[in-house]
């Protein structure tokens, strides 16, 4: 085999000829494998390709019998084929039939060939064929000359992606790109969304794949990455990152692999090779990836997503491209599909076009979940690997009860997932029609349903749900969504709005929720091991007065004239109530002493989620004007389970006997001491748990705002009596034979109540 230094450079002009040429498929391949073993000086090129069912097939050969095309398959991890598409790596052999994995397929007539090149065709680090030279004599392929296999093998997996390739695929058969995948992750937020692929991040398709002038191309590569580099010892030399702590142990790792020698060789030569600058990027970072995706070590896992985070960044250095447009070109059906984003990131895209997010990090206490909640699409989180197997417009179908995403699902999948989506379109008119019917159980019993929420965007949905008020507002997503720190006259712009857009009926704000694991981006806290146990919340308020007397001032200028109702979270003792009431009181005199109104009537609460509030329930009644449990942090608190973590947040029941207990001691602490008690919290929105609150004595709860038609149709058929002479009972048995969700359940069935 001759010299190659020209070589790869001249096949690849001669490559880009082909691409550019009005041709079949067939055809194009046919003549590329002709012109890749005349450039390589081999006896043999083939091409194969993967298909959806796991099979390598044979779509062109040079060399081998040409009746093996279309005929011969070799399964994933079979023959040297099979193992070079399953191990993403090249195989370089003198003698291939010696090879332990070679597999001998009589229709090619390959037996006489024994040196043998293969490499990936790789996309995104993913296999999606296999290219492949053969040559008579023994002798192993040089370095370059594998390089310049590589190389070409990009502009075949461009045209696997580009779906030419279908023309020529077997009738009833797909190439694995395309194949309907099914990814299992957390539920989130339920419902289910059917719609398109849209990659917050997408990928940058390289179109310009080989270079006219090498030494330009490795000048426009060494200027990208010294511009990177100073943009990460920029942002490593900011105030706001700190000497230590995660983040900078990212940055540390982006600087380290931006400096190191190995990684910009590898780059250089694939341009010396003839790619471009950003097809060298490209290449390298897909076979990095190739090799990486297997890790099993989760350290060097996270390591992979930082390279593959920094290629991204130089890519977009080379092609001057800063950012996404999230409007040009948006589907009116989008599925959104991220490693991780934040809130505000979320609330960017067109509101009434997002029908689902699915996230591959996250947890359901993440920022960006309580948004999408607020929005009312599906979510799921922990969904791994779901971008790299994803394409911008893929078909897609998220099932937010389940815990499903379906990526490019199969017909019968589709017409299935639509006929449920017409189903709970049916259920949902039903429960619209049950917006203006009062709220009372068939034993007379009067229940106030209030909805959560957050955000300018969920107020019209109270007039839709059918809603009596908001029983949670959470203030901290005006702090999480800005860029900065909202100013006291924001700030009470905002709470006016959200009055106003209320229309009368009741709001509940709660103070700020931020610090611990709420950060927002203007407010750095220390890094705590347990954030959700440490400085936050009402703690940090009292701590950072200003902050909190800032927000009270606000909401008391806001509610002018009006009804104000306000209550502070994470309260852990009686006495924080007390120190928060007289900063209240001082917004009070100081807004009155310079002629300001004040709200004609303030109802001051606390939210009762720290488990040391059970023991001081009569002290918390006698100082508040009322109460809100916070079922979702009062369950995680007192079971000490993480509902964040899916090894242990479904090993506890909210409907076992203990949080049940200890829910019915808090309503009748309300009662002895006459103090109105609202429980907000998912546990309120699933009828199954609202039905175990109204039985224990609960009269209000707050929940989001699609679950409140399907717990109205509960109660309207409910004896609430009834109930709870069943439920208390199970309640006090010290030795029961059934699970409260049981006894719940065959409650329901037997009285006709809907669950």
């Amino acid at each position: 085999m001759r010299d190659l230094s020209g070589g790869p450079r001249v096949l690849l002009k001669r490559l880009r000829e082909l691409m550019a040429e009005p041709l079949e498929p067939q055809e194009r391949l046919d003549r590329i494998v002709r012109q890749i073993a005349s450039n390589m000086v081999a006896e043999v090129c083939s091409v194969y390709v993967l298909r959806a069912d796991g099979v390598l097939e044979l779509y062109a050969t040079e060399g081998l019998k040409k009746e093996a095309v279309h005929l011969s398959q070799l399964k994933m991890g079979q023959g040297l084929v099979g193992t070079i598409a399953a191990s993403a790596q090249p195989l370089n052999l003198s003698d291939a039939q010696s090879h332990p994995a070679f597999r001998y397929l009589p229709e090619t007539g390959e037996e006489i060939y024994h040196s043998f090149l293969g490499v990936p065709i790789l996309r995104a680090g993913r296999s999606l064929g296999v290219l492949v030279v053969q040559n008579k004599a023994s002798r192993n392929y040089r370095e370059e000359e594998l390089e310049a296999l590589e190389t070409t093998a990009m502009v075949l997996a461009e045209m696997v992606a580009t779906g030419e390739l279908k023309k020529i695929t077997k009738p009833g058969l797909e190439l694995d790109l395309t194949r309907s995948v099914t990814i299992d992750g957390d539920t989130y937020n339920e419902g289910i969304g059917l719609g398109y692929v849209v990659l917050h991040e997408p990928r940058i398709v390289v179109t310009n794949l080989l270079n006219e002038d090498t030494e330009k191309e490795i000048g426009r590569l060494a200027d990208a990455l010294g511009s990177l580099r100073i943009s990460i010892d920029d942002m490593l030399s900011r105030r706001d990152v700190s000497m230590e702590g995660e983040h900078r142990e990212v940055l540390e790792t982006y600087r380290m692999f931006a400096h190191d020698q190995g990684w910009v060789r590898k780059l250089e030569e694939a341009i010396r090779n003839g790619l471009t600058a950003e097809a060298a990027v490209e290449k390298v970072q897909s076979d990095t990836k190739a090799r990486m995706i297997r890790l099993t070590d989760p350290y060097l896992r996270e390591r992979m997503h930082d390279f593959e985070d920094l290629a991204n960044r130089l890519l977009r250095q080379l092609i001057g491209h800063t950012g996404r447009s999230t409007a040009e070109g948006f589907p009116s059906d989008a599925i959104v599909l991220a490693r991780a984003m934040g809130a505000a990131e979320l609330l960017d895209y067109p509101r009434t076009n997002v029908r689902g997010l699915v996230l591959e990090e996250g947890a359901v206490t993440s920022h960006v979940v309580i948004v999408a909640r607020a929005m009312g699409i599906p979510v799921i989180g922990q969904a791994a690997g779901v971008v790299a197997l994803a394409e911008n417009g893929d078909a897609v179908i998220i099932d937010g009860d389940e815990g499903h995403v379906h990526l490019r699902p199969m017909p019968e999948h589709q017409r299935s997932y639509e006929e449920k989506v017409r189903f709970r379109a049916r259920r949902q008119e039903q429960f619209r029609a049950l917006r203006a019917v009062e709220p009372v159980t068939k034993d007379g019993k009067r229940i106030t349903l209030l909805m959560n929420a957050g955000l300018l965007v969920d107020l019209p949905q109270l007039a839709e749900s059918g809603a009596e008020g908001i029983g949670l507002f959470r203030t901290e997503l005006q702090f999480m969504i800005a860029s900065t720190m909202p100013k006291a006259e924001e700030q009470e712009a905002f709470y006016r709005s959200v009055m106003k857009q209320a229309g009368g009926r009741s709001v509940t704000f709660r103070t700020l929720d931020i610090g611990g694991d709420k950060v927002v981006p203007y407010f750095r806290g220390h890094e705590e091991e347990n954030p959700a146990l440490g400085w936050r919340a009402i703690r940090l308020s009292l701590d950072r007065p200003g902050l909190l007397r800032t927000q009270l001032r606000a909401m008391l200028k806001a509610a002018a004239g009006t009804e104000l109702k306000m209550m502070v979270p994470m309260v852990t003792e009686v006495s924080e109530i007390r120190a928060v009431r007289e900063l209240l009181q001082k917004e009070v005199q100081h807004l009155s002493r310079f002629g300001h109104g004040l709200p004609r009537k303030l109802q001051f609460g606390a939210m009762l989620e720290v488990p040391s509030l059970l023991w001081q329930l009569d002290e918390l009644m006698d100082a508040v004007d009322f109460v809100s449990v916070g079922s979702n942090d009062l369950f995680q608190f007192t079971m000490a389970v993480d509902r964040g973590n899916a090894r242990v947040s479904d090993r506890f029941d909210v409907l076992g006997r203990p949080f049940l207990r200890v829910l019915r001691d808090i309503v009748r602490a309300g009662e002895r001491n006459d103090t109105p008690v609202t429980l907000c919290g998912e546990m309120a929105g699933k009828t199954i748990s609202a039905l175990a609150l109204f039985g224990i004595g609960f009269r209000s709860v707050s929940m989001s705002p699609a679950s409140i038609g399907p717990v109205k149709a509960m109660l309207l058929g409910l004896d609430i009596d009834a109930l709870g002479a069943v439920l208390h009972e199970a309640l006090d048995d010290t030795k029961p034979q059934h699970s409260v969700r049981e006894i719940l359940a065959r409650f329901a069935e037997s009285n006709n109540i809907p669950l």
